[in-house]
């Protein structure tokens, strides 16, 4: 830059003033090449205007230096009064200022040509359709080593696995398979594809659709167990939806419009350290039905929070989701609602804060009184109000029983004893004292509000159940804010502590604890960039049953990740 400006200065100080007739027109035209120069500087981004018109200002001091100093030399010679004389800028000068300008704007210049006719695609005419230029391709698969490690004072058959029960309907009908393991160790192997595409539809307005390995009866994990003989896998739709976003004028996205089977839209806690907590949705779950957020910055361009280094906003989001559908039972819903702030200081911190509630429709068990609570008489719409998924750890109760008449004894089916309203409240704190390492501190909490002690123990033949109705969370992340660059890593810890019903077991986290609520512990981790888009990612969970029979399971996962 500061070669720039002497060549300015040097340029200027030979045009300022009246020329004699030999000169001036050349002159004019050496002044006007450098004042255009100067203002191709500016268009390019290679100087500021500010920077420009202190360039022009300083070249007028020295030259009118140059002017005073020459006059005062030459004072002893007489000058006529219609004639003023200037330093002589010889040829050879004016054409090397020419041939530096030149060179340096060049690269600068032929860089930005480049780009744009890359961008453009200059020379490529009718190259491809204009429609192949509106969709995007993405995807990414990860390979993982899961062990699973039961405690020593673990029980065997001493929990129920009642998602076995309910779909072979009955606990002697499930068999052997109607107890979880809890004592045998366990090494597999597993993959997780997952592939979307997103199509432009019109200013705004999008398209998209991801396909993902995974069990289809299983709404929280994406992955694909190997070892199956050669079988080949399920590869589902796991997102399908359109989605609005608009813009103000400064390009602040302001509402965002999505429906079908859609991405998480609650605000979790997490950034891009983590894919935010799992307390109440694990990270894998897609959400079928409607939402939209609305965001207002907080000052704009002429007000005093204004800045350039941070932002500050808040936004409001809300949502309806049907859960299960039903010609003989009441609709299952989720209906929910989140405020939140996003506030960004001058040292590039960022604090996040969310408070959501979540309220689930018809989501209890309606029991079968008739004909001795068996299940197979005329007890269809009752039946529908089972889960149709289930991890385990919720309060349950008996929709009918297994058998017929007076050989009717055992649970046939289960459902949900309490009803579920949650309180959640998210918070994080991202710090840049360390950059380029972040450190980020985040917070979850979930209470259900909706659970009844009287309603559910009526549900439960009058057996009192405590209410157990709290979950939190306190995690820790250091490092690179990303790891999908050679040499970048970070590392995490965090406890957890889940009761009982505090959120519904069907959506909260599927590998702490191998999924569910009624657990508490601990878990540690990093991930380390192995080269562009391809880093690994080891995990250890710790976790122990809060309320029950001893249930200690500890999971070692790691990865290698990959994108594309």
């Amino acid at each position: 830059m500061a070669n720039k400006k002497q060549l300015m200065a040097l340029a200027l100080s030979g045009l300022i003033g009246t020329v004699q007739a030999g000169e001036k027109e050349e002159l004019l035209k050496l002044r006007n090449t450098t004042t255009n120069l100067i203002k191709q500087l500016v268009k390019q981004g290679v100087i500021t205007d500010k920077a420009a018109n202190e360039m022009i200002k300083q070249a007028e001091v020295e030259a009118g230096q140059q002017v005073a100093e020459a006059k005062a030399a030459g004072a002893k010679e007489a000058v006529p009064a219609d004639e003023v004389r200037v330093a002589y800028v010889p040829d050879f000068v004016k054409d090397e200022i020419r041939q530096q300008v030149r060179s340096e704007l060049r690269e600068e210049v032929v860089g930005d040509v480049m780009q744009k006719a890359k961008n453009e695609q200059w020379g490529l005419p009718n190259a491809l359709p204009e429609w192949t230029r509106r969709f995007k391709l993405s995807g990414d698969i990860r390979l993982r080593s899961q062990h699973e490690m039961m405690a020593k004072e673990n029980i065997a058959n001493s929990y129920i696995d009642w998602q076995a029960v309910n779909e072979r309907g009955g606990l002697n009908a499930a068999g052997v398979d109607q107890f979880l393991n809890t004592t045998t160790d366990r090494q597999h192997f597993r993959e997780r594809l997952r592939l979307g595409i997103d199509a432009a539809i019109t200013d705004g307005m999008k398209a998209g659709v991801r396909l993902a390995t995974g069990n289809q009866r299983d709404p929280v994990s994406t992955n694909q167990s190997l070892g199956f003989t050669g079988q080949k896998y399920d590869f589902t739709v796991d997102r399908a939806y359109l989605q609005y976003d608009a813009l103000d004028d400064n390009k602040f996205k302001w509402l965002t419009l999505s429906g079908g089977r859609i991405k998480n839209p609650w605000y979790t806690g997490g950034g891009e350290f983590t894919g935010g907590s799992e307390l109440v949705w694990d990270t894998d779950l897609s959400f079928e039905g409607f939402a939209g957020t609305v965001r207002h910055r907080l000052g704009g361009s002429d007000s005093l929070m204004a800045n350039d280094d941070h932002t500050h906003s808040v936004f409001a989001t809300a949502g309806a989701f049907p859960l299960q559908e039903s010609a003989l039972s009441s609709d299952k819903w989720l209906f929910g609602g989140q405020v939140g702030v996003d506030w960004g200081f001058v040292n590039q911190d960022n604090l996040k804060a969310a408070l959501a509630y979540f309220d689930y429709v018809n989501v209890e068990a309606k029991q079968n009184t008739s004909v001795l609570g068996t299940c197979d008489l005329n007890t269809r719409g009752n039946t529908a109000s089972r889960p149709e998924f289930m991890q385990g750890g919720n309060t349950l109760a008996s929709i009918c029983r297994e058998g017929t008449g007076a050989l009717a004894s055992n649970p046939g089916m289960v459902g949900l004893a309490s009803d579920y309203n949650i309180v959640n409240a998210n918070v994080s704190y991202e710090m840049t004292l360390f950059a380029p390492y972040h450190l980020r501190l985040s917070g979850d909490y979930a209470k259900n509000v909706g659970f009844n002690k009287t309603a559910v123990s009526r549900m439960l033949n009058g057996t009192v159940v405590e209410g157990k109705t709290n979950a939190w969370q306190f995690r820790a992340d250091f490092g690179w804010p990303r790891a999908e660059v050679a040499g970048h890593w970070n590392v995490f810890a965090a406890y957890k502590y889940v009761e009982r019903d505090a959120v519904l077991d069907a959506f909260t986290d599927s590998d702490f604890h191998l999924g569910g609520t009624n657990s508490k512990g601990w878990f540690i981790g990093g991930n380390y960039g192995l080269m562009k888009n391809v880093w690994l990612t080891g995990r250890w969970l710790s976790a122990d049953i809060i309320t029950g029979p001893p249930l200690g399971i500890d999971v070692l996962q790691i990865d290698v990740n990959t994108q594309f």
